[in-house]
């Protein structure tokens, strides 16, 4: 799949502003990004259901508007709700999908392959919020498909549903499809992931490798204690700054080695704290997420204000 220079509008809004990316076969590639970033105008290019005010896409090395029957036949798409009829039933609604594809696989594969198997009698209304998305991943592919599109595959699924859709998408790349997933659970995206695009305002702001964007981001040590601690005199201990960046998570600005994190331990010791979770070097993705995507949303609050205001500012 290739993204070049993609251009999204919707009348005066650029939804999507010059993005290019790819994604490989035999790989998940997690598209990412705040509400109203672009993900589902770029998806929807790339399904062939919206069209495009500039830029290149092509999936399967086909214009997905301009080559869309030949697209749908090997391509598989799992919307986030909905998609069956409220009375139909599991089992129907598989074989109505394995049917659209000339039944390059059965019903009842499909069923078993997410669990669904004793639920075949039973209507979509009746199935819990997580077999409903376990059977909409089913019939996302009912058709084999070398490319799918997965919008929020585990939302609603309980733990065990979870590692279930895992295996299901992991087999899925493993067997060389290439394999698009949307989601707001950045722990997921880190689970299943082989490549991570982040989108913010309609832009790619980062690309790669899970590892690769955990490692990306400044030195710190982040660690849990009771909300509120004197991170002046922490920080004086430490010798690097930190701050509270939630309510009992903490941020060190600095690398994580023996030193500070000893001087850190001393410290909460002297003050009879507990020390929460720690962790020192690598950043988690949310880490990552959260960083890239609120330092874009302060940069776009500054360059709103006035002028004098941005002066006054820097002077600080």
């Amino acid at each position: 799949m290739e993204v070049d220079e993609l251009v999204v509008r919707y009348g005066d809004l650029t939804a999507v502003r010059g993005t290019s990316w790819q994604a490989q076969a035999g790989a998940v590639t997690a598209l990412l990004g705040p509400n109203g970033a672009g993900k589902t105008s770029t998806v929807e290019v790339l399904e062939g259901y919206r069209p495009l005010a500039g830029g290149r896409v092509r999936v399967l090395g086909l214009d997905p508007a301009g080559e869309h029957t030949r697209l749908v036949r090997r391509m598989g798409v799992m919307l986030q709700r909905g998609g069956v009829y409220p009375t139909m039933r599991a089992g129907e609604a598989a074989e109505l999908f394995c049917a659209y594809y000339g039944n390059v696989r059965r019903s009842a594969e499909l069923l078993a392959l997410v669990g669904l198997t004793d639920r075949a009698g039973s209507t979509w209304r009746q199935l819990s919020g997580g077999e409903q998305q376990r059977l909409s991943l089913a019939l996302a592919l009912a058709g084999d498909p070398a490319v799918a599109f997965l919008d929020e595959p585990t939302a609603s699924v309980d733990v065990a549903g979870r590692q279930l859709v895992r295996t299901v998408i992991r087999d899925l790349a493993d067997r060389g499809s290439c394999v698009v997933l949307t989601t707001h659970e950045l722990d997921e995206a880190e689970r299943l992931a082989d490549h991570v695009v982040i989108v913010d305002r309609g832009e790619v702001v980062a690309a790669g490798s899970p590892d690769e964007l955990r490692r990306s981001g400044p030195a710190e040590v982040r660690f849990g204690a009771a909300p509120g601690l004197d991170t002046a005199a922490l920080g004086v201990r430490v010798g690097a700054a930190v701050h509270e960046a939630t309510p009992g998570e903490y941020v060190v600005a600095a690398e994580g080695t023996p030193p500070v994190v000893a001087a850190l331990a001393a410290w909460l010791a002297e003050h009879d704290l507990a020390l929460g979770d720690l962790r020192a070097g690598r950043q988690r993705l949310e880490d990552v997420f959260v960083r890239l995507t609120s330092e874009r949303s302060a940069a776009a609050v500054d360059d709103a204000a006035p002028s004098g205001r941005r002066a006054r500012r820097g002077r600080r």
